[in-house]
């Protein structure tokens, strides 16, 4: 399984995502079975979205158009405003997909408004329950409680339907990505910059909001997570590989993420009533992909 997540600053596609995609490689995601393409900040003004309610989106488009010739077809996709998640699998596994489902939660304006929130996409897979949720939380430094109480709303709210897993943890293998907004607290912006050019970046995950807050919030029990080997994605001038020169001099930060969190043992049969094995996930990679400037976000995978 590849994960990618992307806030794309309401940009239009690169020509090409390739690499981002890991394709045409060796070792990578062309021989993946499943890929699931998270974004954010698609434009979503109004006469764009007129189009994309007619059309398929642009950006929907390139990965479509970029896996098709791996043999990948899209099974789900979901758009809240500028919140996209599209998964992706192998033609010649579709039918080992079942009860493929999807739900959204608006939290920006009060839960009025989608521009903050997140989508998700269940199925049952050769009799496992998987669960990917992308999710586009509150930014700026001082809103660390306000993201964690719109990750708690996004959990609450989202239910499905059937005998099998109703909650998204509930679910045998859960991954949960987007710009998740958590920053770097404590240093200043010169010291953040110097740990980030002088390869000193585990000074900076020990700061890291979200890292901290995996110790002491219960709703992060069990997430998993890689280590960031990489340097920080955000905040980027567009065109560029520099962090951010403008007057707000915006701090760099993690905001990009891909969590994952397998069900404890003893939840009780699979899907199809037979005993289920507990699965193992292994990361292969973690990575941010610097070759593309459209955003001031880079895209991680």
């Amino acid at each position: 399984i590849t994960v990618v997540t992307w806030n794309v600053g309401t940009a239009m596609p690169p020509d090409d995502v390739t690499s981002l995609l890991h394709l045409g490689g060796g070792d990578d995601s062309g021989g993946a079975d499943m890929i699931a393409i998270g974004l954010q900040e698609v434009n979503s003004m109004l006469n764009k979205r007129l189009k994309d309610a007619l059309f398929t989106d642009q950006w929907s488009e390139l990965f479509m158009d970029a896996l098709a010739p791996f043999n990948f077809v899209l099974v789900s996709s979901l758009r809240m405003q500028g919140v996209i998640l599209l998964l992706f699998a192998k033609y010649y596994h579709l039918p080992f997909l079942r009860d493929v489902q999807t739900d959204c939660t608006r939290t920006g304006l009060g839960g009025y408004w989608g521009n903050k929130g997140g989508v998700s996409v269940r199925l049952a897979a050769f009799g496992h329950m998987l669960c990917f949720l992308n999710c586009h939380l509150p930014a700026h430094m001082d809103k660390a409680e306000q993201r964690k109480d719109n990750f708690q709303t996004i959990l609450s709210l989202q239910q499905f339907q059937g005998p099998g897993a109703q909650g998204i943890l509930d679910h045998d293998l859960v991954f949960w990505f987007g710009d998740l907004n958590f920053r770097i607290e404590s240093y200043d912006l010169h010291f953040v910059k110097f740990a980030i050019d002088s390869d000193q970046l585990h000074q900076l995950w020990e700061k890291d909001q979200l890292n901290m807050a995996k110790n002491t919030w219960p709703i992060l029990k069990g997430f998993q997570e890689g280590p960031l080997n990489f340097a920080p994605t955000f905040k980027f001038d567009v065109g560029t590989n520099k962090y951010d020169t403008s007057a707000k001099k915006r701090k760099p930060a993690w905001t990009d993420r891909i969590l994952w969190k397998v069900k404890a043992p003893g939840g009780g049969p699979s899907p199809s009533g037979r005993k289920s094995h507990r699965l193992q996930v292994t990361q292969h990679s973690y990575r941010s992909h610097m070759e593309y400037t459209v955003s001031d976000h880079k895209p991680v995978a």
